[in-house]
């Protein structure tokens, strides 16, 4: 084979080798789920559905998991001040992993109007992978205290992930928490889930290959010539 032909192919194959990991980024896959709550109050039981969207963020080791309301869920007989109302939530794990993943968020920033849907703030918590595979996030129990009560809200019927995410079992461990892994502040480190960050990555790494392939073209056409 002729160095030109050679030469090509080299090139021809890198670039195949650039397209194959490009192909393969681990997918992302997040959508909004209607929720049905089952809502035990202080003034008796309540019901209410709400869109919930479960984003991730990889950073490190492992993931910031931020869960969103898009509607309120239950309400107050009275007033609540700014400050007063302090939410959580648990997220369940599913797929290659199991267990429950605690999120938390910030008090009410404004007052909460008597007899208004309560808007719950986004709820954020750290997921260190402990397996590699497809890890689903579905919605769990979300937990409202306000004015010393607590309202438990339990999702009810069948709704399915909001997030499913392709992960890497972390090197090191788990972050601390109930199956490892917990809310704010458990000391844990962190692996866009986005597919963007993802693709980066692994374009990079199909940069490296093709210029690995033209470092080969470049030693096949200056190599010295045989006498």
């Amino acid at each position: 084979m002729s160095y030109r032909k050679r030469t090509a192919a080299l090139a021809t194959a890198a670039a195949l080798a650039g397209a194959a990991v490009w192909t393969a980024a681990p997918a992302a896959v997040a959508q909004v789920v209607d929720v049905s709550y089952s809502c035990k109050t202080p003034i008796g039981d309540k019901s209410a559905v709400s869109p919930i969207d479960i984003k991730g963020v990889r950073s490190g080791d492992g993931y910031r998991i931020t869960m969103s309301w898009q509607k309120g869920v239950s309400s107050s007989p009275v007033e609540l001040g700014k400050g007063s109302m302090k939410p959580s939530a648990t997220i369940e794990l599913g797929g290659a992993d199991s267990g429950t993943l605690t999120v938390t968020g910030p008090a009410n920033q404004t007052a909460i109007p008597a007899d208004t849907p309560i808007k719950i703030s986004d709820l954020s918590g750290t997921y260190t992978p402990r397996k590699t595979g497809k890890v689903t996030f579905t919605a769990g129990v979300l937990t409202i205290k306000a004015l010393g009560t607590t309202t438990t809200c339990t999702p009810t019927g069948s709704a399915g992930p909001s997030l499913t995410l392709d992960v890497t079992a972390a090197t090191g461990g788990g972050s601390g928490g109930k199956d490892g892994n917990g809310g704010d502040g458990d000391g844990g480190t962190l692996p866009q889930t986005g597919p963007e960050d993802s693709a980066i990555a692994l374009a990079t790494f199909g940069g490296t290959v093709l210029l690995v392939g033209a470092a080969g073209t470049l030693w096949l056409t200056r190599r010295p010539r045989t006498r």
